[in-house]
Order: structure tokens, then C-alpha cells, then sequence
């Protein structure tokens, strides 16, 4: 958006078409009153500004917002990350089915427990609530024993686990375990962990997929979502996943694991 707005103000062409969906609504239903247009190539426009003050509340939305408060001044509460995270963790010292909760913030961490020398971050919350189950698959798919004794459980889902206070805390483990679902969503959130700790963090994935091939039945959102899963699956690597992408055309979500 602000480059779209700087572009307008220095006089250059831009592509109205483009810039009108990114546009917030209340503002989309003004254009006319505020831009007049000028095409001058295919797929490019000059835009003046007719209504100096309406731009300038447009300028002041699309600056970054420096807080959760500030962006939800400016109509939306997720354009800035929040200040604190709060991650449900299943460690030695639970005695329940109720997991323990860490508090993470940019600057500090509160938790009343010692973390183990690893962690499984494991996506959907039936399946962290079926930690053990959990763990067996993920023994059983690195052909290394995980047991709560020596690695805890977090929840990861809605990608909070990406989040940077809690990327930075993650890097406290040795090994970081991700279970996450066989898509382009999983596939992406693991590579995100994977780019900021490196060889710490590990794709949970059985050896053969094979076996597993009747558990892809999640049919793609989209084509484009099934091209980005397989180009992360190679970009990372997983040739075998790959594969399984292409004969069976469909995805496979986590639950299945709990199916078998």
C-alpha cells in the first residue's frame, strides 16, 4: 500500500486496478470522490488526488502500526503481532490432561516449569491433546524414542509458532520436532521455523509415505496451493512427500495419524 501512495505522490504510473483491492473498503467506496485517473500505458494509471485530507487519513492507515493498540486504532488488531503469546505445553511435571501454559513476550518469558532438552510442536489441538499418541508417531517416523520425559509438547496451531518472541524461545531446545499438517500451510509454517533455527528443527514425516497413501484426502483449495506444496516439499527436500503429493493429488491432514 505505501508504495502505491508514494507513487502517487511523486506522479508515477501505477496499476489502479491493483491498488484499488488493496484499498480498505471505506475508502474503496470513496475512490471516485478522492482519485481522478489518467490511463497513460496498459495496466497503468496516473492518480491525482482530489481530496487532500481523505488521502492523508489514507496515508495514516497505511503506516505500520507501532503497537496492537495502534492497529486496531487503524481498524485492524492484526497488522502488528501481538506483545505477548501464551503457549499450552504438555512437560514432565504435568500430572493431568490439563496442559501447562508459557507467557512469552518480546522481552521475557514466564513459565513455571524447566523445558526438557527437546520439543514436538505439533499443529491441530486433538492431536496435542493426544500427545502420546503424538509422540509414538514421532518415535516411530525419526526411528529415535521421544518421551515426555526428555521432550515436551506445545500447541503451534494458527501459526503463533512463527511468531519471533516465540522463534527466539524455541531456540532455548535442542532439537525442535514439527508436526504439522502435509500442506502447503504445514510445509510453509516448517519452513519458516527451519529458516530462523536452522538445523535445530526437524519435519516429522514417516520415512515411506507409501503406507500412508489412503490418508491423503484433503482434495487442494486450489491449484496454486497444490503447485506451493509441492515446490516447498522439493525446495526442502522431502522428495517422498513430494511424490505422494503427485499420486495421490491431495493433501493429508494431521488427524489421520490419530485414524490408524
Amino acid at each position: 500500500m505505501n508504495d502505491y501512495l508514494e507513487k502517487i505522490l511523486r506522479g508515477q504510473p501505477i496499476n489502479y486496478e491493483g491498488f484499488l483491492k488493496k484499498l480498505p473498503e471505506s475508502f474503496r467506496r470513496r475512490a471516485r470522490d478522492v482519485f481522478a485517473t489518467e490511463r497513460v500505458r496498459a495496466n497503468r494509471w496516473i492518480v491525482t488526488v482530489l481530496d487532500e485530507a481523505v488521502f492523508a487519513e489514507l496515508q495514516n492507515v497505511a503506516q505500520a502500526p507501532v503497537s496492537r493498540v495502534d492497529a486496531a486504532r487503524k481498524g485492524n488488531s492484526h497488522r502488528h503481532g501481538t506483545e505477548v503469546s501464551f503457549l499450552l505445553v504438555y512437560h514432565q511435571g504435568v500430572a493431568s490432561s490439563r496442559p501447562d501454559v508459557a507467557v512469552i513476550g518480546n522481552e521475557s518469558v514466564d513459565m513455571g516449569f524447566h523445558r526438557a532438552r527437546s520439543v514436538l510442536v505439533v499443529e491441530n489441538e486433538r492431536n496435542f491433546y493426544q500427545y502420546q499418541q503424538m509422540l509414538a508417531f514421532s518415535s516411530e517416523a525419526l526411528g529415535k524414542p521421544l518421551e515426555l520425559a526428555q521432550c515436551d509438547v506445545i500447541l503451534g496451531g494458527g501459526n503463533r509458532v512463527i511468531r519471533g518472541a516465540i522463534l527466539e524461545w524455541l531456540k532455548g531446545y535442542e532439537d525442535v520436532f514439527c508436526a504439522f499438517d502435509y500442506d502447503a500451510g504445514g510445509l510453509q509454517m516448517f519452513s519458516t521455523i527451519a529458516a530462523s533455527l536452522g538445523e535445530k528443527a526437524t519435519f516429522v514425516q514417516p520415512p515411506n509415505w507409501q503406507p500412508w497413501l489412503t490418508q491423503f484426502c484433503k482434495i487442494p483449495d486450489s491449484t496454486e496451493r497444490f503447485t506451493r506444496a509441492l515446490s516447498l516439499a522439493e525446495g526442502l527436500g522431502f522428495v517422498s512427500l513430494a511424490e505422494a503429493f503427485r499420486a495421490t493429488g491431495k493433501f493429508m491432514e494431521q488427524e489421520m495419524i490419530l485414524d490408524e
